[in-house]
């Protein structure tokens, strides 16, 4: 099986109605798609009522794929308002609580930074990880090639394979150790994430740029490039998962939506219908 979902539904423009209130975009893109990444999870611990709201927004078949929230991660370097790391995983078990008891938790991403390299106090990280979070669906997506250099990149699918991790496989610009090449193997016998945050090389490096976030997933993928995965999911089903969820996240541009859908497509899967862009005022009106 394999689900196609977007980060975010806030910004997809083309799956809304033009002056669509944000309060109503969330049922919206569930008509569309049957998952999605919560990417406000990275930045604040959420209220549990917010998930209970998008829960009840959503049909009982949606999904929720909620990034783990920075300090989790070493995104804040430390700095976060909690007392311990044991403090900060419970308020974060506490927060998405709603999500897990309705069944409804596709996964948590733990996405760790550049600097997260292969190490043997980042293996003993992802260990206690593990252990605080307990027996929910983890992925793990890295951000430093070290972990696929060729004298670690088994030792990194077996160690995913032991501790329980999902393998998140992406497909991002090659420009430096910030960048991990796609590796097309799972490590999870039930999912597979794979994450596209487009081929936008010049954006992609850029990190220290004033807009950087709005030109770092600035990529609209071709038709030719989406039929690439075509083969590739084919294999990576071969090597053994049941599910592998895509997530469009080259959002920069809007493009995010529309190679989904055309995924989609590719795939055979049923596409919704897209509303009107905008009212046509030569269309012929009632007499």
């Amino acid at each position: 099986m394999i689900t196609i979902g977007l980060v975010g539904w806030g910004d997809q423009e083309d799956l809304y109605p033009a002056g669509t209130p944000a309060s109503r975009r969330l049922g919206m893109y569930a008509r569309h798609f049957s998952v999605v990444e919560v990417d406000s999870s990275f930045y604040a611990i959420l209220n549990p009522d917010t998930y209970r709201r998008w829960l009840a927004e959503t049909p009982s078949h949606f999904s929720f794929f909620l990034k783990a929230f920075q300090g989790m991660t070493g995104h804040s370097r430390g700095r976060t308002n909690y007392n311990s790391p044991g403090e900060m995983f419970q308020a974060y078990l506490d927060s998405i609580s709603p999500v897990v008891e309705a069944g409804r938790l596709k996964a948590i991403l733990f996405q760790f930074p550049p600097w997260f390299d292969c190490c043997q106090e980042h293996v003993r990280q992802l260990r206690a990880i593990r252990k605080w979070m307990g027996s929910l669906p983890l992925a793990l997506e890295f951000r430093h090639q070290s972990w696929y250099f060729p004298e670690h990149q088994e030792g990194t699918l077996a160690f995913m394979r032991e501790q329980g991790w999902i393998h998140t496989i992406c497909d991002e610009p090659q420009v430096g150790q910030g960048s991990v090449p796609a590796v097309l193997v799972p490590t999870d016998p039930d999912l597979t994430f794979i994450r596209l945050h487009g081929r936008n090389d010049e954006g992609w490096a850029q990190s220290g740029a004033e807009n950087w976030r709005e030109v770092r997933n600035l990529y609209r993928y071709s038709r030719e490039e989406l039929l690439e995965w075509q083969g590739k999911l084919a294999e990576i089903q071969a090597l053994g998962t049941k599910e592998i969820c895509m997530i469009f996240n080259n959002n920069s541009g809007g493009d995010a939506a529309m190679n989904a859908r055309e995924m989609m497509s590719i795939l055979g899967l049923d596409t919704a219908e897209l509303p009107p862009r905008q009212l046509d005022l030569f269309a012929e009106g009632d007499s």
